[in-house]
């Protein structure tokens, strides 16, 4: 008896398509502040495609592919770049091999994801394709469709190029240091404390602030403590003008205790008259 071939007992291989048509194609920003943009675009019946940059020292971009169904199994899978259907002449092209995890939505980041939105852009349908796990005879395909992309991926460009230069993690420890036997900052420090007070006012999540002062020892026990004390309710006054709820504020002047540095050197000096900002927020 005859055997069948193995790939006529596997059975034809089907495709399942997700895509978004023509009249359902939508693209959304869901996030524009200064800290963060967020692009979204539904794909029917299987989620929703996810691009977001976020307020970093470097330009950032990730994508997701938020699947409604999770995988139950890790996957290769093939990003393919289709013409639309309007462009029947053109041909696909394969852009990379990537693999999503079952316990991690679909993750592309880099410029892998700088390359969907270039493909975007020209007009191309970005596709994901890859075996379903329920069923080896069927491939899984999902498309982001190009239709009302680049008016909204403009406004998309604009927030990412008015994002702050530098993210929570910079700023939530911060050592700033004052002019001698002076309650305001040195000039570096003050424009470092508007970076903080900029991102403060962008982010409601930020909850607790805690100051502590520090002098050099070129006053006496006193009047240091005196000088330490003024400087932190000038902070305090200052955080509070921002908006922050004055029991949010926790500040502590500690005089000339406790320095980093020898006292007895100009340099060391400078380093002791020094204020230690850490930042609190709401985890999310």
């Amino acid at each position: 008896m005859a055997m069948m071939p193995a790939a006529q007992a596997a059975g034809p291989i089907s495709a399942k398509r997700y895509v978004a048509t023509p009249q359902q194609s939508q693209w959304e920003m869901v996030v524009n502040t200064p800290l963060e943009c967020q692009l979204v675009h539904p794909i029917p019946n299987y989620g929703d495609a996810v691009f977001s940059s976020r307020a970093s020292k470097k330009i950032n971009l990730d994508f997701e592919l938020k699947m409604r169904r999770p995988m139950g199994k890790t996957a290769n899978v093939s990003l393919i770049s289709m013409p639309p259907p309007w462009r029947p002449g053109e041909n696909a092209e394969r852009v990379d091999q990537l693999h999503f995890y079952q316990q991690f939505d679909g993750y592309v980041g880099g410029q892998a994801a700088w390359g969907l939105l270039s493909e975007l852009e020209n007009g191309r349908y970005p596709t994901f394709s890859y075996s379903d796990w329920q069923s080896r005879n069927q491939r899984v395909e999902v498309s982001l469709s190009a239709v009302t992309f680049q008016s909204k991926y403009n406004v998309f460009s604009d927030c990412i190029s008015n994002l702050l230069p530098y993210s929570f993690e910079d700023i939530a420890f911060t050592i700033l240091h004052y002019d001698r036997k002076s309650v305001q900052l040195n000039k570096a420090s003050q424009k470092r404390l508007g970076q903080i007070a900029e991102y403060i006012r962008h982010n409601a999540d930020i909850d607790l602030v805690l100051v502590s002062t520090y002098t050099d020892s070129s006053l006496s026990k006193s009047e240091s403590q005196t000088l330490s004390d003024r400087r932190a309710e000038e902070l305090r006054k200052y955080f509070k003008e921002l908006g922050l709820p004055e029991d949010r504020i926790q500040v502590q002047g500690y005089g000339r205790r406790r320095p980093v540095a020898d006292n007895a050197s100009p340099v060391g000096s400078d380093k002791n008259r020094r204020v230690v900002i850490s930042l609190g927020r709401t985890q999310v």
